[in-house]
């Protein structure tokens, strides 16, 4: 099965300042900003675009629950993971499973922009946290 980039996400504390800089140093648009509370995302969200590369800013909206303030806490900010597109997401995760790589089966959601994704096990990715992701 084909996997194109998607996106990157980038974990940051500051979101206004992060965003300045992607327009302002990057020439970069702000696509869309919005908060997720859901239970295991917590987290304040800017999707940029740089010369039709996506990028998503992501700020801790909790401090306690945010996978993305555990992130930082842990590892800095910075990347926190790479997004591939596949064509569909149901057919992806039966390859994996063939395969023999798990992915952290409580991050499959639909986001509000209507993307299906779910993460894989970095315990499987050589430590890399990585999303797959389509849109129906």
């Amino acid at each position: 099965m084909e996997k194109v980039l998607d996106h990157i996400g980038v974990a940051v504390r500051n979101l206004d300042e992060s965003i300045d800089f992607y327009e302002n140093v990057l020439g970069g648009k702000l696509i869309d900003r919005y908060r997720s509370e859901a239970v295991g995302v917590e987290s304040e969200i800017a999707i940029m675009e740089v010369n039709g590369t996506r990028t998503e800013l992501l700020a801790p909206s909790n401090n306690t629950t945010s996978p993305i303030a555990r992130f930082i806490k842990q590892k800095g900010k910075g990347v926190h993971h790479i997004a591939y597109r596949v064509d569909n997401l149901d057919d992806a995760l039966n390859e994996l499973k063939e395969l023999g790589i798990r992915t952290l089966e409580d991050t499959l959601r639909t986001n509000k922009h209507g993307r299906r994704l779910i993460y894989l096990n970095p315990a499987d990715t050589q430590g890399a946290i990585i999303e797959y992701c389509d849109y129906p």
